[in-house]
């Protein structure tokens, strides 16, 4: 029998869309009244006859493509074989830099509306901006190994690189992460953003674009882990899931507007291992080689090899 048969007591139902009139019309209508009156606000009274901002769906493609010509025979697609690997790194590479192209475009243009000036040669600058990028990758590529044999070799539980390559939410956080970078050092914060928030959803991993990470970091496990836009952490670090670098306090103008960009994140030194949950805030310094503990809350600089407990911070007020 029918389940939906069933399910009605007996009674016909037809489900097809074809069978139901959402009667659209009024609905359209206003939602075209609330756009208009939202451009009207905002002073965007035309969008210009077409997409003004980037694609969060075009840089997905852009970075999945880009993730594949890192890594082609991993990330790359199941049927590739070594003898045509550099055929495709080539083919997936233009692909997916024209792709970049387009956003870049976007942006540049939109960047020089919101400045209330004129776009100016906005092809020859996104034209650079994506050859630097491209050039780019071959560091990034030997950057992201590194961080795949931190991974490797701070996992008791990883049995091969390939694994961690394959299956660790930290390490793709980290690819995002080095290419959304390299992004919003060249001028694109929107594009960077769009490619950080891409990892966050994918991993529960949330890096600012800005952050300033050395190399052989790793991130285990991950899910809840925040860095923010100034944090600066630098080689060999190893943090665990929950942990937050974060500000202590946002400070604003005379009009309660917030000052943007100011240094308001921890400096984690070399070789520094952060467990479960840590809290870390403000511009405060993690010396080299220290170790914090699981929950730990920490609002004041430690010295260079200091093992810092939830019983320690206690006592020293922290």
């Amino acid at each position: 029998m029918n389940s939906e048969f069933a399910a009605s007591g007996g009674t016909e139902v037809d489900s097809s869309p074809q069978s139901i009139n959402w009667q659209l019309g009024q609905t359209v209508a206003s939602l075209r009244d609330a756009r208009t009156e939202w451009r009207d606000r905002s002073g965007r009274n035309s969008e210009l006859g077409g997409r003004e901002l980037p694609s969060r769906q075009a840089m997905a493609a852009v970075l999945n493509g880009l993730c594949g010509a890192l890594f082609p025979m991993r990330l790359g697609p199941p049927e590739l074989r070594e003898e045509s690997e550099d055929y495709y790194v080539g083919h997936t590479l233009d692909r997916a830099l024209n792709g970049l192209l387009a956003q870049v475009r976007l942006e540049l243009r939109y960047a020089a509306r919101q400045a209330g000036g004129a776009a100016g040669d906005v092809e020859q600058q996104a034209v650079s901006i994506v050859r630097d990028f491209a050039a780019a990758l071959p560091a990034l590529r030997r950057m992201l190994d590194e961080d795949v044999v931190a991974a490797y070799n701070g996992d008791p539980a990883a049995r091969s690189v390939d694994e961690v390559l394959l299956c660790y939410p930290g390490v793709l956080a980290m690819i995002y992460h080095r290419l959304a970078h390299h992004l919003y050092r060249a001028g694109l914060p929107l594009l960077a953003r769009i490619a950080a928030e891409t990892a966050h959803g994918a991993t529960g991993i949330d890096i600012h674009p800005d952050a300033q990470i050395g190399h052989s970091f790793f991130i285990d496990h991950g899910t809840g882990v925040v860095i923010g836009e100034t944090a600066i952490i630098g080689n060999h670090v190893r943090i665990y899931q929950a942990v937050t670098l974060g500000a202590k306090r946002f400070t604003s103008d005379e009009s309660g507007q917030l000052h943007k960009g100011q240094p308001r994140h921890p400096i984690v030194e070399d070789d520094v291992v952060i467990y479960a949950g840590a809290t870390i805030l403000g511009r405060i310094t993690i010396g080299k080689g220290s170790v914090i503990g699981g929950n730990v809350w920490l609002t004041r600089s430690v010295e260079p090899g200091s093992n810092v407990s939830q019983a320690s911070a206690q006592q020293r007020g922290c």
